[in-house]
């Protein structure tokens, strides 16, 4: 209290003060007198007395009521305190209490508690078997189940109902009545475009689904059906078509029995043209040389087979013509009828060269392309060796597909020269034995002739 009243002095002093300086300053002007100045002086003094009269009454009011407010808390919290303590001591025995009821409860269940194990295992396991089954695109909604109760019965105490029970039993029973089923339904189907359409699909079992005459897969993840990208060889995707058009009877079809594995291997399997594409220039290289090289020997087959079908005309014809090699040869003795045998046999040996040519025109390119083409396709294999190399250098040997792929890749230009080897190979040897016959039949008439000549000049 004797802080307070100095505090409420010195406001005093600092009021007078002030309202000393301001009443000077404001009525300076009016030239007051000594007498009315402290006479305001007094006036001032006094209202200030009553103003800091009250403020000291407000104070000490507010301070009361600031220690009630501490007293009521006080009490406030001393409760809770003792509520906490209660409270704490109500755990304590709670914990007890539920230790004891959950050994009660494990004693009751006994064998059950196994079988509620047992039960949530079969659940996980089989939700996970129904978010990749291709039955649930045809019946979707049934993994959920399995998920929720799974869940719920690994967090919690909850025990499954005998509903719940039965119903795992009934799902697993529905699917494997239902994996021995060809049928039909209709759901919405995402083509390759990526356009949404609603298509009946044919469900094989737990291994297909065909719509279209295409193979489809199923996304368990978001139980969307899709059209492959790629379809598998065509003979499979026949089979598809096959399916849909049947009625019931019996048909051929390509089932995949791992799920969809195999079919992803051989959807992944490059086509033929693919193949072809992994050459790159040595393998178009190739391809056009080998394509020259056939297209020339079959025409060359198409004209010695002609030429030696007049050859065999012209041998049962005593009439010569000069429109086959042999009429051409056996002319010679028309054109030389008063020549000894030697000259006549020079004559002949030359008309036989002149026609060798002819037979084995362009013969040569062909067997050249047989043995070139395997050498260039050795050129781009070793060529393919040394990019793969050069990968592996680079990034390393950590993707055994990057090397497989080069590896692929490099001896495919050797396939491609094998190809066009043998054919042409096979061709060159047919072709050159079907010239080497004609010139032998040529060369048994000239010495025919030769002998013919001969004898008539002995009995001349």
């Amino acid at each position: 209290m004797k802080f307070i009243n100095t505090i409420s002095k010195t406001l005093l002093t600092l009021a007078a003060t002030v309202t000393f300086a301001a009443s000077v300053s404001a009525q300076s002007d009016t030239a007051l007198d000594l007498d009315a100045l402290l006479k305001q002086l007094e006036e001032g003094k006094f209202a200030q007395s009553q103003q800091n009269e009250q403020r000291e009454q407000e104070f000490v009011a507010k301070r009361a009521e600031q220690d009630q407010i501490l007293r009521d808390t006080r009490a406030q919290r001393d409760s809770m305190l003792a509520q906490s303590e209660r409270l704490e001591t109500q755990f304590e025995e709670n914990e007890f209490k539920l230790a004891d009821l959950n050994g009660a409860l494990d004693n009751r269940l006994g064998s059950l508690k196994e079988l509620f194990g047992v039960l949530q295992q079969v659940a996980g396991d089989t939700k996970n078997k129904f978010t990749n089954s291709v039955i649930s695109a045809q019946i979707p909604g049934r993994s959920e189940f399995l998920d929720s109760m799974a869940q719920s019965m690994g967090s919690s105490s909850k025990l499954a109902s005998i509903a719940e029970i039965e119903r795992v039993w009934y799902e697993i029973q529905r699917e494997m009545t239902e994996s021995g089923k060809v049928t039909r339904f209709t759901t919405d189907v995402v083509e390759a475009g990526g356009k949404k359409v609603n298509k009946e699909v044919v469900r094989v079992g737990p291994f297909a689904l065909v719509a279209d005459g295409q193979y489809l897969e199923y996304q368990g993840a978001t139980g969307v059906v899709s059209e492959l990208l790629r379809q598998p060889a065509a003979r499979f995707v026949d089979s598809t078509a096959n399916l849909q058009a049947s009625n019931g009877e019996m048909v051929t079809f390509g089932l995949d029995p791992t799920g969809g594995s195999i079919l992803g291997l051989l959807v992944q399997a490059p086509s033929l043209e693919e193949r072809i594409h992994q050459g790159e220039l040595v393998g178009y290289i190739i391809i056009a040389v080998g394509a020259i090289g056939i297209v020339v020997a079959i025409w060359r087959f198409i004209v010695l087979s002609l030429i030696s079908s007049s050859v065999n005309r012209q041998l049962k014809n005593q009439t010569l013509s000069d429109k086959n090699p042999l009429g051409r040869v056996l002319k010679v003795k028309e054109k030389y009828p008063d020549v000894d045998t030697e000259a006549l046999e020079l004559h002949l040996t030359e008309a036989i060269l002149g026609e060798v040519p002819k037979l084995g025109r362009f013969l040569t390119l062909v067997k050249m392309i047989s043995v070139v083409a395997p050498l260039g396709g050795l050129l781009g294999t070793v060529t393919g060796m040394i990019v793969t190399f050069q990968q592996i250098t680079l990034f390393g040997t950590g993707d055994p597909k990057i090397m497989a792929g080069g590896i692929s890749s490099a001896l495919m230009t050797t396939v491609l020269g094998l190809v066009v080897a043998i054919p042409t190979t096979l061709l060159y040897a047919l072709l050159s034995t079907q010239s080497k016959n004609i010139v032998m039949i040529l060369q048994e008439q000239a010495a025919g002739v030769i002998a013919e000549r001969a004898e008539q000049q002995a009995k001349a």
